[in-house]
């Protein structure tokens, strides 16, 4: 079975989110939200997280968070571990609260993270939960927006920074920002490269220069190890007149540059799958 690829490196963007283990809630009530957010205080301060944004929902949470220092994974086991103890402790129960491993999209901070603040607080909108962003208490909407106390592990320095530098300037148009985005049908998952990138094709090679060493695991999705990669219409010159030597070569560099599959490429030139193997293999001996 395949596991989500885990790309980690200093000053790393992330949104994050983790659901509940078959789909139940992780939170039962208030004081459930209150003792998540306690704990994920605790992990950004104990792994120097910064915090952009959050919002709970009733079987899973989104978080953005960077990490000056290359420690995702150990933050993350922490706090889904920790709050998963004191969860089973509350409720008088055991097992797991969260299915499998936490979801981590890697993020072009200049490009992304301020649409996706947008993203993450919008959320109990799009549920239908409630009319309006400000209605909700659990997401960093209202403490941004300086009408609910800021938690300490949440920082906003550079969200409103983006608008204005007079703070009440800023807030004012961050609250315009948001509510121009309920309005939008496109999702920022569109935009996403190999299932975990968010962010142009250079930020995409530079990201994956930070796991070329794992990127022949064979548990890591091939759709992963070979994000970025030029589409099979780009390798190939759609007139059809590429010499046969030039074209075999570009069959070899498809399949074991970028990792295509044989029948993908045969399926992109229109020939049969055997031909493509042979030369492959032809190359081999």
């Amino acid at each position: 079975m395949t596991r989500p690829l885990r790309i980690e490196f200093a000053g790393a963007v992330y949104h994050i989110t983790s659901r509940g283990n078959a789909r139940e809630d992780i939170f039962d009530d208030d004081s459930d939200r209150g003792m998540f957010l306690k704990t994920l205080g605790q992990a950004v301060e104990r792994y120097n997280w910064l915090c952009h944004a959050y919002c709970l929902m009733d079987n899973h949470y989104h978080l953005l968070i960077e990490t000056p220092e290359t420690n995702l994974s150990a933050g993350m086991r922490h706090l889904n571990g920790v709050y998963t103890q004191a969860f089973n402790r509350a409720h008088n129960r055991d097992g797991h609260v969260f299915k499998g491993r936490f979801k981590a999209i890697l993020v072009e901070k200049q490009c992304h993270l301020l649409e996706l603040s947008r993203y993450v607080v919008l959320n109990p909108v799009r549920a239908n939960m409630v009319a309006q962003p400000e209605h909700y208490p659990w997401s960093s909407y209202l403490a941004t927006l300086g009408q609910a106390e800021r938690p300490v592990f949440l920082t906003t320095e550079w969200l409103l920074g983006n608008f204005s530098d007079s703070l009440t300037d800023a807030r004012q148009q961050y609250r315009q920002f948001v509510t121009e985005g309920m309005g939008q049908i496109e999702s920022p998952w569109d935009k996403l490269s190999g299932q975990i990138f968010l962010g142009t094709d250079a930020f995409v090679q530079r990201a994956k220069a930070h796991f070329a060493e794992n990127a022949a695991m064979p548990e890591i999705p091939r759709q992963q190890r070979h994000a970025g990669r030029p589409p099979l219409e780009v390798l190939f010159p759609p007139d059809g007149k590429t010499p046969k030597t030039e074209r075999n070569r570009l069959i070899r560099r498809a399949h074991t540059e970028y990792g295509y599959m044989l029948k993908e490429i045969a399926q992109a030139l229109g020939i049969h799958y055997t031909t493509v193997s042979k030369v492959i293999n032809d190359e081999r001996r």
